[in-house]
């Protein structure tokens, strides 16, 4: 990988690095948890109108299915963060800089908020 060279390695951007893999990390697991949270919030409800007798209509399975999309979202956030602090650690170790590349910021952004609109708009949908 190509970069623009820099003067020499220092501590911060090492340490820099480091706190952007933890973030990566984090993210990932917020992403899992929610999924796991999303997968089993159909369940949560089901028992809570049972304890009142109220009668539901038969599951869809869209809760579960959108739950473990959001799990391997983050499973992949969490590899590609692993990736990314590699591929910026042997940078900085020959002295130049791997920036994020355009299309992959895009990419990124895009799955996020196509996220963020079938949770705003599909989810309180479903019954």
């Amino acid at each position: 990988m190509t970069g623009t060279s820099v003067s020499d390695l220092r501590a911060t951007d090492v340490l820099a690095n480091e706190r952007t893999f933890l973030a990566y990390a984090r993210t990932a697991l917020a992403f899992i948890a929610f999924g796991f949270v999303i997968a089993r919030f159909t369940l949560y409800v089901r028992e809570a109108a049972a304890l009142v007798h109220l009668t539901l209509p038969p599951q869809t399975g869209i809760g579960a299915a959108f739950g473990s999309a959001m799990a391997v979202f983050g499973a992949a956030c969490g590899l590609y963060g692993g990736y990314r602090y590699v591929v910026t650690a042997r940078a900085l170790r020959r002295d130049q800089v791997a920036p994020l590349g355009d299309r992959t910021a895009l990419l990124g952004a895009a799955v996020i908020a196509a996220i963020g609109l079938i949770i705003a708009f599909v989810l309180p949908t479903v019954r």
